[in-house]
């Protein structure tokens, strides 16, 4: 009587969980920005939903979270119509802004203005732990 050798579906699945732990943490990388520190206390997030970012980088470029090209600048109309139907269909997405710290607050104040125009009501901002900043 001959058996079903597992052995090699076993190597196969083990390989594949290698390669999913070793790409798993740099597929959450995003948008490389420095961001500013804050003291706050981090905000809770009871949903297990994925929030809706708006990333702005050292030039001022807009990244969204949500669509084909997430690395590539968002044109204002685009983020305004991804940031429309991802609250339409899931209203409770946290809106948040990550913002470099060396940009310019207009621009920072231009990308809550579309997100609002998408139909953000309430919009937070991303930013690293206060004790990690050094002091000028």
């Amino acid at each position: 009587m001959s058996e079903i050798n597992v052995v090699p579906y076993i190597d196969v699945m083990l390989v594949l969980l290698i390669i999913f732990m070793v790409t798993a943490p740099l597929l959450t990388q995003g948008i490389k920005v420095e961001l500013p520190k804050a003291g706050a206390e981090p905000i809770a997030d009871s949903s297990n939903q994925m929030p809706l970012i708006l990333s702005v980088d050292q030039s001022g470029n807009l990244f969204l979270n949500v669509g084909d090209n997430e690395d590539k600048p968002q044109s204002s109309q685009t983020i305004i119509d991804r940031t429309r139907s991802v609250l339409q269909s899931q209203p409770a997405t946290m809106v948040l802004v990550k913002a470099d710290r060396s940009v310019a607050y207009g621009n920072v104040v231009g990308a809550m203005v579309l997100l609002q125009q998408g139909g953000a009501k309430d919009i937070g901002f991303v930013t690293d732990p206060l004790e990690s900043y050094p002091i000028p």
